[in-house]
């Protein structure tokens, strides 16, 4: 009898040996397959659309219809708020922000939203501090090195961003885009409160600031909030006695630029605002308003214990005393108090002797304008 054994072995190598050939075939198919894909993708790389304007090539039609928008100017999505084109969807969706005011990126820190997730995570260095880029002819860091290009074209003096209507040049695009809407009246940005439009979205967000009450802006020093980031940064100069603004003229500083304008004004004689009545100039826009209602005979300013009314709002402190019987300035020489300042000054020439009225055509010195008033009167000089 034979040994069954060798046989089964055989057969088994006969196995082997098959199921070794399918495997081959089946990895061999694989690896077409492979390939086949590969030559797939080439061919249709190939088969790329070539721009005929600028020789860029695209890899499908939809891409090189959206990109000969740039060569037709064609901007086929408008907004049905305001009217702005834009040339992708993707666009006007974003732009569309604006008007609704939905704000689906919100801060952890501290809760402030924003239109475009890429703004988050730049506000988010504010909060870490962070800011890695340095410029290297003023040593000043910035978080975003946009900002810092921005800023570096302060010490080149690029100005590359020109308006066409009026030839004023800008160091940004976005800046000459702001700018041009003072040539067109656009004035994208609607208040959800009101019906009132702005140029800009900053200025949009500080005016609803209006209507919310909102004031993120709080004072490290002390309890005072701020709807805006300028004013809290001007009142922590009053704690901190900062007064970065220094006269060209002098050595006084100030805590405000605009403080500091007027005040040089006092070295240059400029007087920019003129009387619409009168020749008359000021050196300052209050000074100018105060004096237009001598011609107006407006007096904006009533009285809430009668019904006396005044050009200017130190007229009716100074009158309100009278009923309120307030007396806030004292005499430093003795206890007496008055109600006005000038009164004050005039009654402190009697302990210091001072005399500052005089009279020119016989030398006689006054402590009170009204007794060299008398004294002209008396003497017939008047």
């Amino acid at each position: 009898m034979r040994d069954p054994e060798p046989c089964r072995i055989k057969h088994t190598e006969e196995q082997t040996d098959l199921m070794e050939k399918l495997h081959h075939v089946k990895t061999r198919e694989k690896t077409l397959s492979q390939t086949e894909r590969v030559s797939l993708l080439k061919r249709k790389v190939k088969k790329s659309f070539t721009c005929i304007q600028c020789g860029k090539s695209l890899t499908c039609k939809q891409s090189l219809k959206i990109h000969m928008r740039i060569h037709t100017g064609e901007k086929p999505f408008t907004c049905d708020q305001c009217g702005k084109r834009f040339t992708h969807k993707g666009n006007l969706k974003k732009h569309m922000n604006i008007h609704t005011g939905e704000k689906l990126h919100i801060c952890d820190q501290c809760g402030n939203k924003f239109l475009w997730a890429s703004v988050l995570k730049d506000h988010l260095k504010v909060h870490t501090k962070e800011k890695p880029h340095s410029c290297s002819l003023c040593g000043k860091r910035f978080s975003l090195v946009q900002s810092l290009r921005v800023h570096q074209k302060i010490h080149t003096g690029v100005r590359d961003h020109l308006c066409f209507e009026c030839e004023k040049t800008f160091i940004t695009a976005e800046h000459l885009k702001q700018h041009q809407r003072i040539h067109t009246g656009e004035k994208p940005y609607k208040c959800s409160h009101c019906d009132k439009r702005f140029s800009r979205s900053g200025s949009l967000k500080t005016h609803e600031r209006i209507h919310t009450g909102e004031k993120p802006h709080k004072c490290s020093h002390c309890e005072k909030r701020f709807s805006q980031s300028g004013d809290l940064k001007t009142h922590e100069r009053i704690h901190t006695g900062e007064k970065p603004y220094k006269c060209s003229h002098c050595d006084k500083r100030f805590s405000q630029s605009e403080h500091l304008k007027t005040h040089e004004r006092i070295h240059t004689g400029e007087k920019p605002y003129k009387c619409s009545h009168c020749d008359k100039r000021f050196s300052q826009s209050e000074h100018l308003k105060t004096h237009e209602r001598i011609h107006t005979g407006e007096k904006p300013y009533k009285c809430s214990h009668c019904d006396k009314r005044f050009s200017q709002s130190e007229h009716l402190k100074a009158h309100e005393m009278i009923h309120t019987g307030e007396k806030p300035c004292k005499c430093s020489h003795c206890d007496k108090t008055f109600s006005q300042s000038e009164n004050l000054k005039a009654h402190e020439r009697i302990h210091t002797g001072e005399k500052q009225y005089h009279f020119n055509a016989c030398g006689k010195i006054f402590t009170h304008s009204s007794n060299l008033c008398r004294h002209k009167i008396n003497n017939d000089i008047m």
